[in-house]
């Protein structure tokens, strides 16, 4: 009896000693919310040896577990609960059992939230791209962070822009006449890099920016001025410096597994001196992606081109995510309903959208309308050829399988604009230039299911500027003109307004944005003559665009630019409403004989121009300047 005593005791003392509380690190997402119309959540826990805890919910009414799924990293353990109507906004609490030791881990469930947002943006709509680090410093505290360091002579890294920035500037913003801010992505990207492409926490905002909370106050108070927010995201690829990757979940939790394990082990050795770098020494084994996104949608294209468009890696420091495993897809899909429900974003913009997985993109695009109806997804896809926007748009006759996305980028019209608009307009077959290049470009609308729900741009982050040094301020005036009053969305690129202009610019500093900058263009006075000509110009038409059914609203009617007139002439007509649009292409004064129009001028006799008030009579010649520009009201 004593020795079986004894043994007793040495087994309980030995249990004892090994029990030890569930190290939890992570629980993503941080909360959730009732009354979702998906009622299934998933929770993904992280911590040492996390899985071999024996995982339990505490009784919840409405709420119960589906599954308790393991990946090959005991490190992780993913938990499905079904969050039926049943359930009541609260504190759940999960339990995790580890010999006699149970920890317990508290998870709230949040009411829906009813602040404004989630409202989508749409043909009434002006987006103003912003780099937030470009942009303005609000808060000289955030500069620096970790190893990283502002320094505003480093052209790629980090300057000092952040979302307070922004947030103080939201008057300038509103008086420029836009409707709706998209800013380049915000979540933490542990490197030096601006651009913000490389996240390393899906649910974390960038610290040099500002806070989660920073975040919401700013998208709260652009909505006081109704001005919508736009959230960059990014499903292709994360940062290398993700906490993904140091310890990585699944085998095929990144396509390229075995590249991503030596990058793996690289960061667990930790930054070397100088700070991280992209990846591995010369990449050696990885297949980067070849950017060739015609092979998505050619008949003739073979398997394997494909599979390198979306497997292979976008850089050495961007792992490629496998959105084909069914944990880290709906870990995406979550993440995204999460910022819309908890910071109140109206659209989002999805970076990089054709070398994600394609049956994913569109789940995604179908769990987002299914939950916000009103919602509005703009997919980037770089093609040079309107067919391909086309064929990305939901409702395409030529795509077999439809995409759900809303919003398609429409690049051609872009770099169409930006190569022939100083260009005398010509008609000649085989060598069309000019305005007439524009017409053109949009009279292939027949292959775009939907223009109105277009992108339109003349420049953003990635292309050059619209304006280069030395161009002539019409230019400025007709490309505006053209990108506010045609079809589709139209997006300003955050100092296009002030003519912004070179290489140097395209991702340059807000002149004004930095308590030392020596002006400020955010101000009348800090602006040079030709500055305010620009914005000027700027403010009063998209301030009138705001109230115009007929832009907003309205069919497009445009004629061919003839080699006579080289005018490109169009209308946008809501009802009884009309604007009428002309731009003269030719460099000598021109004039247009109205007859021409008579079918959208109807019994108007005149018109208004929007931006400087003049009055100009249709009912027979109009005589205009040379590279001029006429938004008219029709009276």
């Amino acid at each position: 009896m004593r020795q079986h005593g004894l043994l007793s005791l040495l087994a309980a003392l030995f249990l004892a000693a090994g029990a030890h509380a569930a190290d939890i690190q992570r629980m993503d997402p941080p909360f959730w919310y009732a009354g979702m119309k998906n009622h299934e959540l998933q929770v993904m826990f992280y911590g040492k040896d996390i899985a071999q805890a024996e995982f339990s919910l505490k009784s919840y009414p409405g709420v119960k577990v589906k599954e308790v799924a393991k990946v090959k990293n005991p490190n992780y353990l993913i938990v499905y609960l079904d969050v039926t109507e049943k359930a009541r906004p609260g504190t759940m609490t999960f339990r995790f059992k580890e010999g006699r030791t149970v920890t317990e881990k508290a998870f709230e469930l949040r009411p829906r939230n009813t602040k404004t947002g989630a409202q989508g943006f749409s043909t009434k709509d002006v987006l103003y791209l912003i780099m937030p680090d470009r942009f303005a410093n609000g808060n000289p505290a955030n500069d620096d962070w970790e190893q990283f360091k502002a320094d505003r002579r480093n052209g790629g890294g980090h300057h000092g822009g952040d979302l307070q920035g922004i947030r103080d500037h939201l008057g300038y913003i509103d008086s420029l006449g836009v409707t709706a801010v998209w800013l380049n992505p915000v979540q933490y990207n542990r490197s030096n890099a601006s651009h913000g492409y490389a996240i390393s926490d899906f649910y974390l905002i960038d610290p040099r920016l500002g806070t989660n909370e920073e975040y919401c106050g700013l998208v709260d108070a652009a909505h006081a001025r109704n001005i919508k927010v736009v959230m960059d995201m990014i499903f292709n690829h994360s940062g290398s410096s993700h906490w993904w990757i140091e310890d990585i979940p699944d085998d095929d939790w990144f396509n390229q597994d075995a590249y991503a394990k030596k990058l793996s082990e690289r960061q667990r050795q930790g930054p070397p001196e100088g700070g991280f770098r992209r990846g591995p020494r010369g990449n050696d084994g990885l297949t980067t992606t070849t950017h060739y996104k015609w092979v998505l949608m050619d008949p003739h294209a073979p398997q394997s081109e494909k599979d390198v468009l979306v497997d292979g890696w976008f850089s050495g420091g961007m792992p490629d995510l496998n959105q084909r495993n069914r944990h880290l897809a709906t870990y995406l899909i979550q993440n995204s309903v999460w910022w819309i429900e908890y910071a109140r974003i109206d659209g989002i913009r999805m970076d990089t959208y054709p070398y994600a997985d394609y049956d994913f993109m569109t789940r995604w695009c179908k769990e987002i309308e299914d939950e916000y109806p009103d919602f509005n997804i703009v997919g980037e896809g770089w093609y040079p050829r309107n067919s391909a926007a086309g064929w990305w748009q939901r409702g395409s006759a030529l795509n077999p399988s439809d995409t759900h996305l809303k919003t398609v980028m429409d690049f051609d019209l872009t770099f169409t604009i930006q190569r022939e608009i100083l260009k005398e307009s010509n008609t000649s077959e085989g060598s069309e230039a000019g305005l007439f290049k524009v017409y053109e470009t949009v009279a292939q609308d027949f292959l775009i299911p939907d223009p109105d729900h277009v992108l339109t741009f003349l420049d953003n982050h990635d292309i050059s500027r619209f304006m280069q040094p030395g161009d002539p301020v019409w230019k400025f005036k007709q490309g505006l003109a053209f990108l506010a009053t045609s079809r589709g969305i139209p997006q300003i690129y955050y100092g296009t307004e002030i003519a912004m202009a070179g290489p140097d610019q395209l991702r340059g500093d807000f002149p004004g944005g930095w308590k030392e900058d020596p002006a400020s263009a955010f101000t009348t006075a800090g602006r040079t003559p030709v500055q305010n000509e620009c914005w000027d110009f700027a403010s009063k038409l998209l301030t009138w665009r705001r109230t115009s059914k007929a832009v907003t609203e309205g069919r497009l009617v445009h004629y061919t630019p003839d080699n006579q007139t080289k005018c490109y002439v169009y209308a946008r007509i809501a009802g009884d409403d009309t604007v009428l649009v002309i731009l003269n292409g030719s460099d000598t004064e021109r004039e247009l004989n109205m007859a021409r129009f008579a079918d959208v001028i109807g019994k108007h006799s005149f018109g208004v121009d929007v931006v400087t008030g003049e009055s100009v009579d249709l009912r027979s010649t109009v005589r205009m300047a040379y590279r001029g520009v006429y938004v008219l009201e029709l009276k």
